[in-house]
């Protein structure tokens, strides 16, 4: 897989950007010439692109970061499919250039909800016409929360084996029952390990409790629910495995500081493109 090399010094300038949806399964992407980067987070169905004489796949929950190189990018199948896209630009890379980081082209997103988060705020400082200072850190913020992503959740070598085993193997459990009231007796019970063994090994893989671990991922997939769709709170709330709406409300609001309703109406401007 080609990795790209991107500069780490300074910020990136913002271009354009939006959210497509694509208006029946029959959707092909139209031939596009590309001037710059483009950044694809994909959020719902596969997305069939040729780009510089390659072909990729994206799926759902998968990004693809393409260069600029002077050619034209067209789809090859048809599909339906629903992603944010985020075009952007660097100074070229020269010999003088000593910081830098890389991004592999296509990947898994480690936390699909927080991209969308995060896309979706540069949508709304752009509708509400911020400066060009701020779209431009908004667009390095969107960036380098992947390279960040991509980094913590590269293999650790310090670790056993068998730790990053039980690691991979709780984050897939409770990513599976977000929509529970996941308690830690559940799930030591569940990989047959002592509940105050299992929560020390997982702090001391990770740095965060395993307790912390599971609300953050439940307010992860909350932001990306009040920004991404129109569920009632309520609905969201049962979706997480709270009891009900005043429990996760307050739960929110202690995590971000926001209740769910002033959360949402932040980032209520989106824009949509069907083309």
């Amino acid at each position: 897989m080609r990795i790209l090399t991107l500069p780490s010094n300074q910020m990136f300038d913002y271009v354009f950007t939006g959210k497509f949806k694509a208006p029946t399964a029959d959707w092909k992407h139209e031939h596009f010439y590309l001037a710059e980067y483009e950044l694809f987070v994909m959020t719902e169905g596969t997305l069939y692109l040729s780009y510089n004489q390659e072909n990729f796949t994206v799926n759902s929950g998968e990004y693809l970061l393409l260069p600029p190189c002077n050619s034209w990018r067209q789809g090859f199948k048809s599909a339906y499919s629903s992603f944010y896209w985020l075009h952007f630009a660097t100074p070229p890379l020269t010999e003088s250039t000593s910081e830098v980081f890389t991004l592999p082209q296509q990947g898994n997103i480690p936390k699909l909800e927080k991209m969308v988060v995060l896309m979706k705020q540069l949508q709304d400082e752009v509708k509400n016409h911020y400066p060009t200072l701020a779209l431009n850190a908004m667009t390095t913020s969107v960036i380098t929360e992947l390279y960040g992503q991509l980094y913590l959740n590269a293999p650790v070598n310090t670790k056993t084996s068998n730790q990053k085993q039980i690691y991979s193997d709780i984050i897939d459990y409770i990513q599976l029952n977000l929509h529970r009231n996941i308690k830690i007796s559940e799930i030591a019970a569940h990989f047959g390990y002592n509940e105050k063994y299992l929560s020390h090994l997982f702090a001391d893989i990770t740095g965060v409790p395993l307790k912390q671990f599971i609300l953050s991922r439940k307010m992860d997939s909350a932001n990306f629910m009040l920004t991404d769709t129109n569920k009632p709170i309520s609905d969201i709330a049962k979706e997480l495995g709270f009891s009900d709406n005043h429990n996760f409300s307050r739960a929110y609001k202690s995590f971000t500081g926001l209740t769910p309703s002033e959360y949402r109406n932040a980032f209520s401007k989106r824009m949509l493109f069907h083309k």
